[in-house]
């Protein structure tokens, strides 16, 4: 088996994450298996033209002893007729093997193909910190783009608090490092579903407090105590962090135990409550009829607060949703005028249960286990804990893949 590479033939994760976000225009050629290509794929901030053909079919032509000889066969039957050559076409499988050599055979037939380096694992592995600043507030917004997922560490006065860890807490540690920065609390906002919290391992790595509410320290379908260690958190509770405080609201609907934190009366960490173009889905929990009026109530609640809250989420749909800085956040105000989900709550409680239980998407059966990782029920190794979270987020309403592959 052999192959040739050619000059800058590969694309990072962090190159492919600068490409999407300045929506340049390429081609996706995903090889992975159907079923992994349905639950994955590289999004942008508009559609990107996308072909999957399983690598598997590629292989009809073994007689070949090169491997590219082979791909470059099949793919001269037929199905490069659907590539183009006016732009460039990025290849990618689940590590970046496979489709290293079925680049190589597109570029062999003249086509501007490249790898992308790692795979769709690399890609969903990969994290992006942004930053902002006011007065002696710095907000690090650290974010895994292939989820949709998003996570803060907050600084002030060299002190620092981390809110809704990401798995991989090795960002978290090294970035305050760099920072000059003493971690002394790590908080959720709630129990989730979609992803493997970092904060049990963070606190008990750096030897500080971890919060969580104590509904949420009970898996909602098994019904069993969590098996981690935490410290309750309670409405109203108030938290120091360098020269500022951060306040707990206790704001059921996605969770029993949902909460957001509201950091020195201007910036609202709304974790899985309100997002940027959607809110959150009260059935992840399998009581989305009972939980919809609770949620209604949260979100009255906080559209209460000045129109001028800086609101960050925990979540996005898509990188359109950030600012031109890549920053995702708006004010409360402007959200209230543009976000369908806030808009409905703004009307009846039955106009508002109505509109949520039409607009919940499939249920993830690997939310169940996620949760159960998450309380500390269950415990998974690496990879294991990468096919839980394979594929993007849907933690909020009516959130789902728009069909733009052929």
């Amino acid at each position: 088996m052999s192959t040739t590479t050619g000059a800058n033939s590969e694309w990072t994760a962090g190159e492919l994450h600068g490409k999407l976000e300045r929506a340049e225009e390429f081609f996706v050629f995903d090889v992975r298996a159907e079923d992994e290509f349905e639950v994955s794929r590289i999004e942008g901030k508009k559609a990107l033209e996308t072909k999957n053909v399983p690598y598997y079919e590629m292989l009809e032509f073994d007689e070949f002893d090169d491997v590219v000889d082979s791909f470059k066969a099949f793919l001269e039957t037929g199905t490069a007729e659907g590539l183009p050559r006016d732009k460039p076409i990025l290849v990618v499988c689940a590590k970046g093997d496979t489709s290293e050599y079925v680049a190589e055979a597109l570029r062999r037939m003249d086509f501007e193909a490249f790898n992308l380096t790692g795979g769709t694992q690399a890609w969903g592995d990969y994290y992006d910190v942004r930053v902002r600043a006011q007065g002696d507030t710095t907000i690090y917004q650290v974010s895994r783009p292939a989820r949709g997922c998003l996570s803060y560490l907050v600084a002030s006065a060299g002190e620092a608090v981390v809110i809704d860890p990401l798995r991989h807490i090795e960002h978290y540690t090294s970035l305050a490092q760099s920072k000059g920065l003493k971690i002394v609390l790590v908080l959720d906002t709630h129990g989730h579903a979609d992803h493997i919290s970092g904060g049990p391992e963070l606190a008990g790595e750096l030897s500080v407090p971890y919060h969580l509410h104590p509904y949420d320290g009970i898996h909602p379908i098994d019904v069993l105590p969590a098996k981690i260690g935490y410290s309750y958190l309670r409405e109203g509770q108030t938290f120091q962090v360098g020269g500022k405080s951060l306040e707990t609201l206790h704001i059921p609907g996605h969770t029993l135990g949902n909460a957001a934190f509201l950091w020195d009366g201007s910036h609202l960490f709304t974790g899985d409550s309100i997002f940027i173009d959607s809110i959150a889905r009260p059935d992840l929990g399998g009581h989305g009829d009972t939980w919809a009026p609770l949620h209604y109530a949260s979100l009255r609640r906080l559209l209460e607060l000045p129109g001028e809250t800086t609101v960050l989420p925990a979540h996005f749909s898509g990188l359109g949703e950030a600012g031109a800085d890549g920053f995702f956040a708006a004010s409360l105000g402007d959200l209230a005028r543009s976000n369908e989900g806030l808009q409905m709550a703004q009307k009846t409680e039955e106009d508002f249960v109505a509109y949520i239980l039409a607009s919940l998407p499939k249920f993830p059966e690997e939310y169940v286990d996620i949760k159960r990782v998450n309380a500390g029920l269950v415990n998974v190794g690496e990879g294991r804990a990468s096919e839980l979270e394979l594929g993007k987020n849907v933690c909020a309403l009516a959130q789902a893949y728009e069909e733009s592959s052929s």
